[in-house]
C-alpha cells in the first residue's frame, strides 16, 4: 500500500491573496490528491476568506483533488453554531471534517465525515461510536504513539487513518484569544491582529527559551513535527494518509521531501531536506514513539 499525502486545512491567518496564490500552487501538486479546507481555528475568521477558499475549492477539484471542508475546533459562540449549520447543509461541499463532536448533531445521518485530529479518540471504542454516526477516516490525535494507533486500527480494520506528519503540532483551543491579549485587546475587537503571523507567534519561557507557539485561540508546538517511524512501520499499523500541515515555508519542497521518503525511507535526507525549508522551528518527533512531543528529531 502506497502511502498517501494529504494538505491539511489551513491553520493561520493568512491574507486572501496569499491563500489564494498558495492553492494555485497547490493545485499543481502531482503527489497530493486530498486537500482539506475550512476555517478550523477562530470563527471570526471565516468571513475574511470564505470566498477565497471557495473559490480554491473549485480550482482544486478541476485539477482533479478531492476536497474536504474542515470545520470549526471549537464551537464556543452563537455564530460558530450558526457557521457550522451553515457549512452542514451544503452538499455541494461534499465530504466534511469533524473537529468538534457538538458538531455530529448537526449533520444529516446519512452524511459521512472525517474524524480530526482535534477530537478525542483514543481507543478502538471511541474509534467505533464515530464509524457508527458515519465516519469513514480518522486523522489520529496527535499525541497518540503509532503502537496505539496500531491498537485503533486492529480493534477497526476498515477505518481509514491519517496521522499529522508535519507543523507545528496544534496542542489546544481556548476561548480567549492569545494575539489579541498580547496586543491590549478583546476577542470581540481583536482587529485580526494573529495575521502578523503567518507561523504563529513564538512563546518564550521565563529563561527565554523557545517553547510554544500562540495562533490566536490556539496553542501550538514551537517545534514543526515530522514523521519518525518509518513507512513500513507506518503501514504495518494501517496508516493510510499522512497529513501536512501549510506553513509559510517552501511547501512544494516538503511534499517532495516526504514523497521520497516514503519512496525510499531515508530519513536522514527527509530531515536534511526539511531542515533546507526555512521552517518556523527545530523538527520535533517524539510523540509517535510515546516519548515527549517536543523530542528533537535526530538523524537515525
Amino acid at each position: 500500500m502506497t502511502l498517501e499525502i494529504t494538505l491539511g486545512p489551513l491553520l493561520f491567518n493568512w491574507p486572501a491573496e496569499d491563500i489564494a496564490a498558495f492553492y494555485e500552487r497547490m493545485a499543481c501538486e502531482p503527489l497530493v490528491r486530498r486537500i482539506y479546507l475550512g476555517e478550523v481555528v477562530c470563527g471570526k475568521r471565516e468571513p475574511l476568506a470564505a470566498a477565497t477558499l471557495l473559490a480554491a475549492a473549485a480550482l482544486l477539484r478541476d485539477a482533479g483533488k478531492e476536497v474536504v471542508w474542515s470545520t470549526l475546533g471549537l464551537i464556543s459562540t452563537p455564530r460558530d453554531r450558526r457557521l457550522l449549520q451553515g457549512i452542514a447543509q451544503q452538499d455541494e461541499l461534499q465530504l466534511l471534517e469533524l473537529n468538534d463532536l457538538a458538531a455530529m448533531s448537526l449533520l444529516p445521518p446519512d452524511r459521512t465525515f472525517v474524524a480530526g485530529p482535534l477530537l478525542n479518540i483514543y481507543n478502538g471504542s471511541a474509534a467505533q461510536i464515530l464509524i457508527d454516526r458515519g465516519c469513514e477516516r480518522l486523522c489520529g490525535n496527535i499525541e497518540l504513539s503509532l503502537a496505539a494507533i496500531g491498537e485503533i486500527h486492529r480493534a477497526c480494520p476498515d477505518l481509514e487513518i491519517e496521522i499529522f506528519g508535519f507543523g507545528r503540532l496544534p496542542l489546544a483551543l481556548s476561548a480567549r484569544c492569545h494575539h489579541a491579549r498580547q496586543a491590549g485587546l478583546s476577542k470581540d475587537t481583536c482587529r485580526f491582529v494573529c495575521d502578523r503571523d503567518p507561523d504563529g507567534q513564538t512563546v518564550q519561557t521565563l529563561e527565554g527559551a523557545a517553547f510554544l507557539s500562540i495562533n490566536g485561540i490556539q496553542t501550538l508546538s514551537h517545534g514543526v513535527h515530522t514523521v519518525a517511524a518509518s513507512p513500513e512501520d507506518l503501514r504495518t499499523a494501517g496508516v493510510r494518509a499522512v497529513r501536512l500541515s501549510p506553513h509559510a515555508c517552501d511547501m512544494s519542497a516538503v511534499i517532495a521531501a516526504y514523497g521520497r521518503y516514503f519512496e525510499t525511507g531515508d530519513r536522514g535526507r527527509l530531515l536534511a531536506q526539511l531542515r533546507a525549508c526555512d521552517l518556523p522551528g527545530p523538527l520535533v518527533d517524539g510523540y509517535l514513539e510515546g516519548a515527549p512531543g517536543m523530542r528533537l528529531a535526530a538523524d537515525l
